[in-house]
């Protein structure tokens, strides 16, 4: 696999498609940071890390509403590749929907959104955006 991030993205996505509640999907440390993001700005209802004796496991539950069904997460775009890295300075920062949605960064000082990496006035590697 060449791009582990565009994968985590996709098994997301395809289980928003399919309607499934929980998604499986091999762990790493920045999956885990990116989960951790998706989890506090209210993207995924929870998760969790299991340990294998592996790589690991990071199973998510995906968050829909109650009454029409629609998941929370409407689009995850995959923004830096590996063939075509994207960075942003902090003055930089791209807007997604208008303020709407998020970019999550890939910083100095660890994995981020990008209202927060303006607040702390660093740039760094825009992964992917989410709304």
């Amino acid at each position: 696999m060449t791009d582990p991030i565009a994968d985590f993205l996709t098994r997301i996505r395809n289980a928003i498609m399919a309607k499934h509640k929980v998604v499986e999907i091999p762990a790493s440390n920045l999956k885990k940071e990116m989960t951790k993001v998706l989890y506090d700005k209210g993207y995924i209802l929870n998760f969790k890390f299991i340990d294998d004796n592996k790589q690991g496991i990071i199973k998510i539950a995906l968050k829909y509403d109650a009454e029409t069904k629609v998941a929370a997460i409407k689009k995850l775009q995959r923004v830096s590749t590996p063939g075509l890295r994207k960075y942003a300075g902090h003055k930089g920062i791209p807007r997604v929907l208008n303020g709407l949605g998020i970019a999550i960064m890939s910083t100095s000082k660890g994995v981020m959104t990008d209202k927060e990496a303006k607040q702390a006035q660093v740039g760094g590697e825009v992964l992917c955006y989410v709304y």
